[in-house]
């Protein structure tokens, strides 16, 4: 892909049922292929675009006027963008917020992103709705509709591809970021944020050694926030690698695709359950449930978007949630020893589940939400529970 200043270049989307969009070149200019989904959330499409759970596909963003506020250098989930493209029906040239540093396209420039303005979003999800998530092309070079409805058909599925090995880390690292503006944010919204500065030694710190699969910075930010000491290892790093780390807990991040292909990490999580506690958000969920006996199946669209409504099983609330998933895990023949413990209440698909007898927990949401909502913090301290307890015995 090249850069483009040219905001009026036409440019086409097009989706392997035939179906095709003209609309103009937002950001880098050039052609991406991917799995077509979309996105519910209102704000946040920073995070979104930063978020490596997006690998492999274009998403579109429901909501019709996308850049009011712009870009910054502290809303990001990672270093880069990993998605193959972005959708949206208005670009609001004029970004209004006293944290901006610049606007929406010319961050899509800066990262060499194609995107796509001026359809009709709204035709578009539906017929996402209709019939699927299905794979798609955006181009600016090629505008023939049978050239890329064909393009779109032969693009590669989702569906046993791991898109893991694209976006985890090489190489073990700590993450040592102190208090920052991400805290002083949290601090405003009630948050108890334990100051990394208070006297105490890091190796006295419960130690967290999360599994990076393709994780939002938000959560180890969380992570330390609460006083931990985190290590962040690649996706594919052995148990007994792991467990030479001393870890009080371990947490399995979220990430890009389908969970099946991903055996490693099924072994790996299989060989902690019973050891050290373990908490999984996302794809973590998925991975725990499979390490389990369980199994995962793709959904028609997805859950994409931070309006997503789940009950709480054991106390009978409802969290309004952010979520990023194409696959959940399947009710029939939940092994024993899974109970669930949250359920999506669009579809009723499994949201939470947790182990019988180990100490181990997940949710197939986002409870470290950037930009929102906040409702599932408490998971947090839930396993900073099960931290502390460890690191005291």
């Amino acid at each position: 892909m090249t850069d483009s200043n040219n905001h009026s270049r036409p440019a086409k989307l097009a989706l392997a049922d035939g179906t095709v969009y003209l609309g103009r070149s937002l950001g880098a200019s050039g052609e991406v292929t991917g799995e077509v989904v979309f996105n519910t959330s209102m704000t946040g499409y920073q995070e979104i675009l930063t978020d490596p759970s997006y690998c492999g596909q274009i998403v579109t963003m429901t909501y019709p006027e996308i850049g009011n506020y712009g870009v910054n250098s502290i809303d990001v989930e990672r270093h880069g963008t990993a998605l193959a493209g972005f959708v949206i029906r208005n670009e609001s040239r004029i970004p209004s917020n006293y944290r901006s540093e610049a606007s929406l396209s010319d961050y899509l420039r800066e990262h060499n992103v194609l995107g796509l303005a001026g359809i009709d979003t709204r035709s578009l999800v539906r017929r996402i709705r209709s019939v699927g998530a299905m794979q798609g092309v955006i181009s600016t070079e090629d505008l023939d509709d049978d050239s890329l409805v064909a393009k779109a058909k032969a693009a590669p599925s989702l569906v046993g591809r791991d898109l893991v090995q694209k976006v985890m880390p090489n190489q073990q690292e700590k993450w040592t970021t102190e208090l920052d503006e991400w805290s002083a944010t949290e601090c405003a919204r009630g948050a108890k944020i334990v100051s990394n500065a208070d006297g105490i030694e890091d190796s006295d710190r419960p130690h967290v050694v999360c599994m990076d699969f393709g994780m939002k910075w938000n959560i180890p930010r969380h992570l330390r926030s609460r006083g931990n000491r985190v290590t962040i290892v690649p996706g594919n790093t052995s148990a007994e690698e792991i467990l030479n780390l001393q870890p009080d807990g371990v947490f399995l991040s979220n990430g890009p695709g389908d969970p099946e292909p991903l055996a490693y990490a099924h072994q790996t999580i299989g060989e902690l359950i019973g050891k050290v506690p373990v908490f999984g958000i996302c794809l973590g969920h998925q991975l725990i449930a499979l390490a389990c006996g369980a199994k995962t199946f793709k959904l028609k669209f997805g859950h994409r978007g931070a309006n997503q409504p789940v009950l709480n099983l054991a106390t009978e609330k409802v969290e309004i949630t952010t979520q990023n998933h194409g696959f959940a895990v399947d009710d029939q023949d939940l092994p024993d020893c899974l109970e669930v413990t949250h359920r999506h209440l669009n579809d009723n698909t499994i949201a939470g589940i947790r182990h019988r007898t180990a100490d181990v927990f997940a949710v197939q949401y986002h409870p470290e939400a950037a930009a929102g909502p906040h409702d599932s913090h408490y998971l947090f301290e839930q396993f900073q529970r099960q931290l502390t307890a460890g690191a005291s015995a």
